[in-house]
């Protein structure tokens, strides 16, 4: 059986464009509200297509065939689908990364998504060029996860799936990797 993304859309509509009508207002912590809710109305019109795994695919999301999860137990990102024509972007319409979770039907369920910002001077002590989107700072500067990714900065969305860690939170409780789909352990070097 296929499910209908129809009620996820229409959802999503209905959240960007209450979003959109919200008057424009300054936060206490300076984060002007309506901007905010503008650009989260951007997102979910941007990423509602790739509800459909197959859409974002073609849109030039490479999939990772490995789930993360986070070694320290706080959860899991998903699958990571990395479209580095979108790295350094700050677009809300174009995150770097989609998320994605096992759907329980041989599928993928989008979940969350991620923008990342290479740092300028690739210097882990300043954060001079720390980038904001959502009235959000990102988070960084991170080390590369990954061979020849630079020192960066990332911002995390869980748009599509609640995080009782925070909308903006970097890995997500409710998002569990499957047993034999994480990244293999390099093997302990030899001991002398």
């Amino acid at each position: 059986m296929v499910r209908s993304p129809a009620p996820a859309l229409a959802a999503a509509a209905a959240l960007a464009l209450a979003a959109v009508a919200a008057p424009a207002s300054a936060s206490p912590a300076g984060i002007d509200a309506g901007r905010a809710g503008a650009d989260r109305a951007t997102t979910y019109r941007a990423t509602a297509p790739f509800q459909r795994h197959a859409a974002a695919v073609r849109a030039g999301y490479v999939p990772d065939k490995y789930c993360i999860e986070d070694r320290a137990g706080s959860g899991a990102l998903g699958y990571p689908h990395f479209n580095h024509a979108y790295d350094n972007s700050v677009d809300p319409a174009k995150p770097a990364a989609l998320y994605y979770e096992d759907d329980g039907l041989g599928g993928k369920r989008l979940v969350g998504v991620q923008w990342v910002v290479y740092d300028r001077d690739q210097d882990m002590g300043t954060d001079d060029d720390r980038p904001k989107l959502f009235g959000r700072p990102f988070t960084g500067p991170h080390l590369g996860h990954f061979p020849g990714q630079p020192v960066h900065y990332a911002l995390h969305l869980w748009l599509w799936k609640k995080n009782p860690s925070g909308t903006f939170g970097t890995y997500n409780p409710e998002v569990a990797c499957l047993p034999g789909t994480t990244r293999p352990k390099p093997p302990a070097p030899p001991s002398t």
